[in-house]
C-alpha cells in the first residue's frame, strides 16, 4: 500500500521552534510521550496515512517542517463530539520551503509533491531565514 501525507496550517506558530516548544509544553502536561493534533474531522483514508504518512506544517504560508503519523486516536471533546487524534513522531523534521496559500482545516498531500526533508550538509550550518528560505521558494529554488 502507498502512503499518503496531511498539510495544515500551523496556526499562532511563526517558526518551527514555536511548535516545537508548544508540543513539548502540552506533552509533559498531558504526561504523554507523543505529541497529538486534535482535528474535527477524521480523515477518510487513515489506512494510507498511518503505513507512512506525515503530517506537513505550513508557517506564515510556507510549508518548513514535518512530523511521521503514527496513529489516529478518537478523542471526544467536552462538547461530546467525536475529533481525530493525530498521534505523531515527537521528531520534527524540517523540510525545504514550499509555498503554500492558507486553507482551512487539513488537506491530502501525494508523497511526490511533498517537500524534501532538509539535511545538516555539515555541522554547524546555520538554517537559512525564513524571508530567504521564502524567497528561494517563490521563484523555484530549492
Amino acid at each position: 500500500m502507498s502512503y499518503v501525507n496531511l498539510v495544515k496550517l500551523c496556526v499562532g506558530a511563526e517558526r518551527v521552534e514555536d511548535l516545537e516548544a508548544w508540543q513539548a509544553m502540552r506533552m509533559e502536561a498531558a504526561k504523554r510521550p507523543t505529541p497529538m493534533h486534535v482535528t474535527r474531522m477524521w480523515p477518510k483514508r487513515e489506512a494510507e496515512l498511518v503505513d507512512g504518512g506525515s503530517l506537513y506544517w505550513v508557517f506564515k504560508g510556507q510549508v518548513l517542517a514535518r512530523q511521521q503519523i503514527i496513529r489516529l486516536d478518537e478523542v471526544i471533546g467536552e462538547d461530546g463530539i467525536r475529533r481525530c487524534g493525530l498521534v505523531l513522531s515527537p521528531d520534527v523534521i524540517r523540510t525545504e520551503a514550499q509555498p503554500r496559500r492558507a486553507f482551512q482545516g487539513w488537506r491530502y498531500l501525494k508523497p511526490e509533491d511533498a517537500p524534501r526533508d532538509l539535511t545538516m550538509e555539515k555541522p554547524g550550518d546555520d538554517e537559512l531565514p525564513s524571508d530567504i528560505a521564502s524567497a528561494l521558494a517563490d521563484i523555484g529554488i530549492r
